[in-house]
């Protein structure tokens, strides 16, 4: 009888032992274990978001498209498709070399180089992310740069000089920037803090836009003689609103990305905390720009509301980190006023911008890196200091670029191919064959093909 309770106990005892044999060693590889969960959710997350911010490429498409004449559509749509394709690889040859590679301006942190390409992985671990993804997500944040202008020129400058552009930009411009304050340069050794790029990339493009909307000048038409304008809506409300919507969902790859690091509790409450801020920004900024388009117009426009979420979203991509949701939410709504009172002065100065690039990616730009030091306790220097300096970079740059093409009859577009549509000049296609581009039945302040 004892025998065969013995029998029967050696099994259950065996058992027993190899589960606690197994439970010491898996106790002994936890760590290893958890580093890798680790790294693999960082890198998958940021994938997702890297994905995320190159949808945006088809809402700044939608948005440019739609706030412009139907005569125009294919040539901004090939703009933007140019900025992703010349961008990627030209980021992928230079940029992304300049922008996080090692100083070589003899301790000024003014230039930098890392060489040609992406570098090689090393040792996967927790925070440490794959030079492969790394790439990606940077790179998705150049093109955006470089859209940005797309629609602030739209419908009067021609196709190769806007791709000499996009070279400059995605290649030299926006990295040496961008070095100087993510890549470790002279602007982070100062202090200043621009979370996710309302400088480094927004106004970057916005103050871009500007300076060849100036040199451009006006499409035909826009201004009068006697300084007053004629309004000149975009050809379709309901794609230029698509677009605003997919620029929404795709902010949530770029705020929320920029977290970088997204395992562990403090990451995962700081990634939901800017998301939150990411949203309450956008709908402030929608609805002040409402608001506010009463007192200019006399009734809720649609249009202004769409630069107004914009714009909360940009004003909010360099704090988002770092202020509350009250303070998101009054981020957001200052942008949307501004974004309005942005497109007036414009027009009161003759600048044509179709798109209101400048008002919403520029100077809300400027106010996110501003908004940190007064909302996310960054100090006031550093935060003026690089919302001056950044933009203007950007501008005189690009002005001189802009000046060159334009010095040489490079820039812009002949009055007929403007007139006829530079879908057909340009590139000999329409974008709606059954009216050869046109928009012929005008209701209120849109038309309606």
């Amino acid at each position: 009888m004892k025998f065969l309770s013995l029998r029967r106990a050696l099994p259950i005892a065996l058992l027993f032992s190899l589960l606690g044999a197994k439970f010491a060693f898996a106790q002994e590889e936890e760590p290893a274990s958890v580093e890798m969960a680790y790294y693999a959710i960082d890198n998958m997350i940021l994938f997702i978001a890297a994905v995320l911010v190159l949808f945006m490429q088809a809402g700044f498409g939608m948005v440019e498209a739609g706030f412009n004449a139907g005569k125009n559509t294919v040539n901004i749509l090939f703009k933007n498709l140019m900025d992703l394709s010349i961008g990627a690889l030209i980021y992928f040859f230079v940029g992304y070399g300049l922008m996080y590679g090692a100083d070589i301006s003899g301790g000024l942190g003014l230039l930098a180089w890392g060489g040609v390409g992406i570098g090689s992985a090393s040792a996967p671990g927790p925070g440490v992310l794959n030079p492969q993804v790394d790439w990606l997500f940077q790179v998705a944040f150049a093109a955006t740069a470089a859209t940005i202008v797309s629609g602030a020129v739209a419908g009067r400058m021609q196709f190769r000089a806007y791709l000499i552009f996009s070279v400059v930009l995605t290649g030299v411009i926006y990295p040496i920037s961008g070095y100087w304050t993510w890549g470790g340069g002279w602007l982070a050794a100062l202090g200043f803090h621009d979370f996710a790029g309302s400088l480094i990339v927004h106004a970057v493009g916005g103050f871009a836009g500007l300076a060849g909307a100036m040199l451009l000048g006006p499409r035909i038409g826009r201004f009068n003689a006697d300084g007053s304008s004629n309004p000149m809506p975009g050809h379709n409300i309901t794609t230029a609103t698509l677009g605003v919507f997919i620029l929404l969902i795709g902010w949530f790859g770029f705020n929320p990305g920029s977290q970088l690091a997204f395992a562990g509790s403090a990451n995962t409450d700081a990634t939901v905390l800017i998301a939150a801020n990411t949203l309450l920004a956008a709908c402030a900024g929608a609805l002040l720009a409402m608001i506010a388009s009463i007192f200019v117009v006399g009734k809720p426009d649609l249009s202004y509301s769409l630069n107004g979420m914009l714009a909360g979203l940009v004003g909010v991509t360099a704090n988002a980190d770092a202020v509350t949701n009250v303070s998101a939410i009054v981020i957001g709504a200052i942008a949307g006023v501004l974004v309005v009172g942005g497109m007036l002065l414009l027009e009161k100065l003759q600048i044509d911008d179709p798109v209101g690039a400048w008002p919403v990616h520029g100077l809300c730009g400027m106010w996110g890196g501003i908004a940190a030091a007064i909302f996310g306790g960054y100090a006031l220097g550093p935060q003026l200091v690089g919302s001056v300096v950044i933009p203007l970079w950007s501008f005189v740059t690009m002005f001189g670029l802009f000046y060159a093409m334009k010095a040489v009859g490079f820039l812009r577009v002949s009055p007929q191919v403007e007139i006829e549509g530079l879908d057909i000049g340009e590139h000999g296609a329409v974008s709606y064959p059954e009216t050869n581009g046109q928009t012929p039945l005008a209701v209120g302040r849109w038309y309606y093909p």
